[in-house]
């Protein structure tokens, strides 16, 4: 039986992912990799956190998705799951909305962290 759980997010760009893991200041290695789990149980997963109590957090797409996968019971980061979850997504937002405006031809003029901590971004185009 499975210790394993997976947990939906909205993550569909591989590149954000990474970027918003770096944001953060997390160590991840690129995969395909294993997820170390309950009883050496493993998952492949496409971007891994190692945790030093050697069960790991995976990124694993699920045809439309990245899903989180990892034994919760073995949770070693210093915010809960779903801290963890808010705070990737949000840079993960941050990394598609940049990189989508960019490709279409906006640059940031303004950005600025809120006291809730959300994000306000500015973004221009010049036109001819």
């Amino acid at each position: 039986m499975s210790h394993f759980s997976n947990i939906k997010t909205k993550i569909r760009n591989l590149t954000s992912l990474k970027a918003a893991l770096d944001d953060l200041g997390i160590d991840w290695k690129s995969g395909p990799s294993k997820v170390r789990g309950y009883q050496g149980q493993t998952l492949t997963a496409d971007v891994v956190v190692e945790q030093n109590n050697s069960y790991d957090i995976g990124f694993s797409w699920n045809g439309s998705e990245y899903e989180l996968v990892a034994d919760l019971q073995y949770w070693q980061q210093p915010l809960t799951v779903d801290g963890f979850l808010r705070k990737v997504s949000q840079r993960y937002a941050y990394h598609t909305v940049v990189n989508e405006a960019s490709k279409q031809g906006f640059e940031i003029s303004e950005q600025q962290k809120q006291e809730d901590g959300s994000i306000r971004l500015v973004v221009q185009r010049w036109s001819a």
